[in-house]
Order: C-alpha cells, then sequence, then structure tokens
C-alpha cells in the first residue's frame, strides 16, 4: 500500500488495483454459525453498490452526517467504506435524531426512527438475507442493494482534508486523518502484507474500527472478524486461528 493514499476510499481502490482477489475480511459470527469470506475485488463490490444506493437512491451529499446504528459486521464495514466513497460523515453510533441518514439493524429500530431522514435497516441475517417483513419507514438494505451499479464514481470526490468519520465522544477526523492514523495502527500492530488480524472488538470505537477494519485495510493485509466472540469456547477459538492462519489478534 502506497503512503500517497489521500483517503480511505482510496485505501480499498489501491488494495484492488493491487490484487483483487485476496481476502480481506473473513467473517464469523458465532451466534448464528455464519462464516463469510469476502475478497477485496467482492468487497469492493459490495462497496459500489453500497456508495450508489447512498448517492443516488438516498441523495447523501458530502458533508450529511451518516450514523451507522451497526455492530462490528462485515455488511457494517460496506457501510463505512461506503460513506467514506461518497464523502458523508460516518458517525459510528451516531445520534439519530442530529443525523441527516441513519443505517440501523434489528434492535435499534427504535432509535433510529427518532432520523427525521432517509433511513435504511440491515437484518444482519446470514448471507445478508432480507427480513421477513420490511419494519416500517426503513428501506430494507437486502432488496435495496442488488440492482445498484457495480461501479461507482462520486458526484464530488471526498476531499482528504473534509471530516471522514466522526468518533464516540465528539472527535471528528478527515478523511486524510483517518488513513494516516489506520496506517499508525497497523505499524503499531507490527501488521504488514499477507498479516492475518483476528478482532472480536466492537466498532464503537477507533480500536475496533481500525483493528476490524481500517488497518488491515491499510497493510496489505486481513481480518478475521468475530461477533459474539465470547461464545466461543477457547479451545475452538485455537482451532480457528489455526485453521485462518491468524498473525496477530484484538
Amino acid at each position: 500500500m502506497t503512503a500517497t493514499s489521500p483517503t480511505p476510499a482510496d485505501l480499498l481502490s489501491d488494495a484492488l488495483r493491487a490484487d483483487p482477489g485476496r481476502p480481506l475480511i473473513t467473517f464469523y459470527d458465532d451466534a448464528t454459525g455464519e462464516r463469510v469470506e469476502l475478497s477485496v475485488a467482492t468487497f469492493a463490490n459490495w462497496v459500489a453498490k453500497t456508495a450508489n444506493l447512498l448517492q443516488d437512491d438516498l441523495g447523501a451529499q458530502p458533508g450529511d452526517r451518516l450514523a451507522l446504528l451497526l455492530p462490528a459486521h462485515w455488511q457494517t464495514a460496506v457501510w463505512v467504506l461506503a460513506g467514506f466513497s461518497v464523502g458523508v460523515v460516518v458517525e459510528m453510533g451516531g445520534d439519530p435524531a442530529a443525523a441527516d441518514l441513519v443505517v440501523s439493524g434489528p434492535d435499534t429500530l427504535d432509535a433510529a426512527r427518532a432520523c427525521g431522514g432517509e433511513r435504511v435497516a440491515l437484518a444482519l441475517r446470514p448471507l445478508g438475507g432480507r427480513f421477513p417483513q420490511p419494519p416500517a419507514g426503513f428501506a430494507d438494505y437486502a432488496l435495496e442493494v442488488p440492482s445498484q451499479g457495480d461501479r461507482f464514481v462520486a458526484y464530488e470526490p471526498p476531499r482528504p482534508d473534509a471530516p471522514a468519520l466522526r468518533l464516540p465522544g465528539g472527535e471528528t477526523l478527515t478523511g486524510a486523518e483517518v488513513t494516516a492514523r489506520a496506517r499508525a495502527d497497523a505499524a503499531a500492530r507490527g501488521l504488514e502484507r499477507g498479516s492475518r488480524l483476528l478482532s472480536g472488538l466492537p466498532y464503537d470505537g477507533w480500536e475496533g474500527l481500525a483493528a476490524g477494519l481500517l488497518a488491515p485495510l491499510a497493510a496489505d493485509a486481513s481480518v478475521v472478524l468475530c461477533r459474539h466472540l465470547d461464545r466461543l469456547p477457547a479451545e475452538a477459538l485455537a482451532k480457528r486461528e489455526e485453521a485462518e492462519r491468524v498473525t496477530h489478534t484484538a
């Protein structure tokens, strides 16, 4: 990965050019038994479709506030990069009432209804499945995203000096600061090309978001992202680390 990628979206573009077939995210949900592996190319395709949905169907514009009420999940990672691609300010666990758009999982729908703008709901079911009945007042992501285009071009490319990520507590990072911090985090963890980082951290702050997505992306590494990891016995975790060729843990 070059040190000249100015925005988080550029990190993904660079990874796509370098080795589109390598694994980027291997996701486990230890409550459902789900396992999903996404190559750089597959992940980038999901990001492009989601960014097109965000820009064209939902009318998001650079600077809009996007509240993500979502756990650490491969679809959350997609939404984070889609937001960076469009140029909205991604807010992990942001206040829906203060946001222009909100994306919610099934457990936070009531809170998400405080958003006066567009609302999207994710069922977070295995294989990206839809809700049996779409929640009232929400677009069902699984229904809306398949028809979107496989390539994304921003109407207004995100600027490196524009706000990109607002963390819990109010700290706001520009796109350039996100990429710089991701590289620094990757270096501090000793990540390099081919590293496999297992993370069971939630996406509720920088540490979890960096370990579970941004630092591996910045280092040409990959992440084994685990939800409900506390339900996995120690022996099974050791076997997973061996099977997934894990080199680092968070």
